[in-house]
């Protein structure tokens, strides 16, 4: 009893430091191409707001720095009352490392955009919207309106997007079922998923799917996760301890060479990438069944159904790429009752996904349980109290600094991962045995 009061009491004051989270601007900075404009003033730079931001003023900004349009880094700035956005935040960005030159891309294959949605018909239209302006030269746009309630979504493709979008609609809810849905009807080489709450970069498409035509063992691709929106103490909260960003560096994960630096490699598909951004070569995700229908949301699972996807397809002996050039701006949920939920959500859908992966693929079982003792040591690290970065330069990273800890990770959180984490089996197998019910069996 004693020790409920000090939760309690200790998720209360958690609660008061998290409402004194200020907002923080959203901005995109461009340098320029490699090698101009290298002057530490803003010569050459062009900046501007976020998507559905308004323009930089005085306080914290979060910029996207890119160079000839590439995404190369982020920074926190602040600016003061009087002073040049432009100009104190390019004396900031000039500061990040250069990288490689940028090379050529090689024509993209044929490509479908799969969106899922329910009863969000606004926030589709906005994402519809970034998709239609894609420069990748041969797409198609699925949407799978996933158990609706009424006629909105429909209405809308049919509306606003006639024959440029193609409906279809999934009765059964869950996630990995609207994905399999469209799967199932999509035309491209490649397939590509990603949410109704996004804004996807012009380019986005073209940097995802580019690499299915250099490497012929590739199965999938995954890209880069921005905030779209850091208005409230729950989204800054969110990025400052990472979001979905997976950073900066292209990097390819080879099951025949597996990473060095990733001990529990391939279960650790939390560090691909995310649902949000990711691409799949359409014969290869067929092959392997698609996505596990008893996980993802809108399932007692919870969650985990792209990071099935993702050890799948490295099971099969495909590559998986990860590129920060392939970009999309995520609009992060906006209150703590939604960080609970998303906490425990995606706690119940890591061990969700790993129960599926075993169930659906025991030849594995070795493998996992050789890992298990890291895994283990992995999950505390998941779900640790983390507090904020120690010294000037973690602080100076702020948002999007990619787990710079410039707020701290409220304890409730992290019970509430761990809950999650001990329910997500348990949550897959109920969903497996509600499938049956509607006549769908998971795989």
């Amino acid at each position: 009893m004693a020790g409920e009061r000090r939760a309690s009491r200790e998720t209360r004051q958690e609660i008061a430091g998290f409402l004194s989270i200020g907002p923080v601007q959203v901005a995109e900075l461009d340098l320029g191409p490699e090698g101009e404009g290298r002057a530490a003033g803003a010569e050459g730079a062009e900046l501007r707001p976020g998507p559905g931001s308004p323009p930089v003023t005085t306080g914290a900004v979060f910029v996207l720095v890119r160079r000839a349009g590439r995404p190369v880094g982020t920074v926190l700035g602040q600016v003061p009352e009087g002073a040049d956005p432009t100009e104190v935040l390019s004396g900031l960005a000039r500061k990040l490392p250069q990288g490689a030159p940028s090379e050529p891309l090689p024509r993209p294959p044929s490509a479908s955009v799969v969106v899922a949605t329910r009863e969000r018909a606004d926030q589709l239209a906005r994402a519809l919207d970034s998709l239609l302006a894609q420069d990748h030269p041969d797409f198609e746009i699925v949407v799978v309106d996933n158990a609706p309630v009424t006629e909105e979504t429909r209405e809308l493709v049919e509306r606003k997007y006639g024959e440029r979008v193609r409906y279809v609609c999934e009765p059964v809810p869950g996630l990995a079922i609207a994905h399999n849905r469209g799967l199932a009807v999509v035309r491209g080489a490649v397939v590509a998923f990603t949410d109704d709450d996004v804004v996807a970069d012009p380019r986005w498409l073209t940097e995802l799917t580019a690499p299915f035509a250099a490497d012929p063992r590739l199965g999938c691709a995954t890209g880069l996760i921005l905030p779209a929106r850091l208005r409230t103490p729950a989204q800054v909260l969110l990025e400052s301890h990472g979001g979905f960003a997976k950073g900066f560096t292209p990097r390819t994960y080879d099951p025949e060479h597996p990473p060095a630096d990733e001990p529990l490699f391939p279960f650790t598909a939390g560090r691909f990438g995310s649902g949000a951004n990711m691409a799949f070569r359409t014969d290869v995700l067929r092959a392997v069944g698609g996505f596990d229908p008893a996980t993802g949301a809108g399932t007692r699972a919870r969650g985990g159904d792209d990071l099935y996807g993702f050890v799948r397809v490295l099971a099969q002996g495909r590559r998986l790429r990860y590129t920060p050039h392939a970009l999309v701006w995520h609009h992060h949920r906006e209150t703590w009752r939604d960080l609970e939920t998303q906490a425990y959500g995606y706690g119940a859908g890591l061990t969700a996904y790993l129960t599926a992966i075993l169930v659906n693929r025991p030849a594995l079982l070795p493998a996992f349980l050789a890992r298990v003792p890291g895994g283990l040591a992995h999950a505390r690290g998941l779900t640790a109290v983390r507090a904020t970065g120690e010294g000037a330069d973690a602080a100076a990273e702020g948002p999007g600094g990619h787990d710079s800890r410039t707020h701290p990770w409220p304890r409730r959180l992290s019970r509430l991962q761990r809950r999650g984490m001990l329910y997500g089996p348990v949550g897959y197998l109920r969903a497996r045995r509600a499938l049956r019910t509607v006549g769908l069996e998971a795989r």
